[in-house]
């Protein structure tokens, strides 16, 4: 799960967005939003946390759920984020966002939810497993969005209901207590589509939970990244000049354009575009333009694995800036709702 979060303040921006702590970060999650994270750090008050709560529908193990939440932290740090430019948090570290859920939750109604998409895939995949979080998620999400009085929000694809949920929501309350107090947020794309990065697998996007083999992670091996690619669903070939390309071969491409250089993804496109393509070819020429890419990242992560007390640094001091802000928002929230204070 990305979603990413402009707010105005006095100078600067506030820029907000969680990732679900469930695995290693993908080419998805950088493609899809790391990537503009890097870039904001330098122009905006970021804040970027580790969605450990959103985790909990799936029910993770004690060790494998602070594994995987220190992994991700650390696999931030080698993508390029700065805890000196940005704080990097928990969303388990800033109770008040759980607080301002249990509020959301009680204005939002069955019917809505469960016309979610997200909900209806995740209720598919995982019958056994229809549980009150992931009918909820869009609350939740809302939560650690409005929680910064967000204006704007960056978001992939899958998440774009979400925030038309978010945008309810915040609408709601503040019909609900005639105030204008939350932001109601828009989508944002820096000017250009929303990114989508394929899986491996012939269709959707690059995700956990598709597979093992539909997802190119930054710290696997490159014998791994070969197996990976090489396995990766084609069909025959083209049969006529210029037709289009069905919807596993459009995401090699897409992939393609993503890792490199232009004139590489002009070659296959010409080859594919007169029929005489080698599916096998233009595999192993994303292979080792996946692994020249990823492996700068691999080898920082390695590096930052071995340093646990400056990863708790990164923790405590994300921690302790991040709550001073959910402090102030649900301060003025339960006094605007009618609760005692006692902030």
């Amino acid at each position: 799960m990305f979603f990413i979060i402009f707010a105005s303040m006095e100078k600067r921006e506030v820029v907000l967005s969680g990732i679900r702590p469930t695995g290693h970060l993908h080419l998805g999650n950088y493609f899809g939003a790391v990537k503009n994270f890097v870039k904001m750090q330098d122009t905006n008050d970021c804040y970027f946390f580790i969605a450990d709560y959103h985790s909990l529908t799936t029910h993770p193990h004690p060790d494998n759920l602070q594994g995987n939440v220190r992994q991700v932290l650390i696999e931030y740090l080698a993508a390029g984020l700065d805890p000196e430019k940005a704080t990097l948090y928990l969303q388990s570290d800033i109770p008040e966002t759980a607080e301002l859920y249990l509020f959301l939750n009680m204005n939002a109604y069955l019917g809505e939810l469960e016309r979610v998409t997200t909900f209806k895939e995740k209720a598919r995949k995982q019958p056994n497993n229809v549980n009150a979080g992931l009918l909820t998620y869009p609350t939740l999400m809302a939560a650690d969005i409005i929680i910064q009085k967000a204006a704007k929000v960056p978001v992939g694809k899958d998440q774009e209901q979400n925030l038309e949920m978010t945008r309810t929501y915040a609408r709601r309350f503040n019909k609900m207590y005639n105030t204008d107090f939350f932001p109601v947020p828009k989508a944002f794309n820096f000017g250009e589509a929303l990114v989508k990065i394929p899986g491996l697998d012939g269709s959707g996007k690059m995700g956990k939970s598709e597979g093992e083999g539909n997802a190119i992670f930054l710290n696997d091996d490159p014998k791994v990244i070969r197996k990976k690619i090489m396995r990766a669903v084609t069909d025959s070939g083209p049969t006529e000049k210029n037709q289009p390309k069905p919807e596993p071969i459009e995401n090699l491409f897409t992939l393609l354009k993503v890792v490199s250089k232009p004139e590489v993804v002009a070659y296959f496109d010409e080859k594919y575009n007169d029929c005489s393509i080698r599916y096998g070819d233009l595999k192993k020429q994303l292979a080792e333009d996946v692994i020249a890419f990823t492996t700068p990242f691999a080898e920082k992560i390695k590096a930052l694995d071995a340093s646990d007390d400056y990863i708790l640094k990164v923790m405590n001091m994300g921690a302790e800036k991040a709550r001073a802000n959910a402090q102030k928002t649900m301060r003025e929230v339960r006094e605007i709702i009618g609760f005692r204070k006692i902030y």
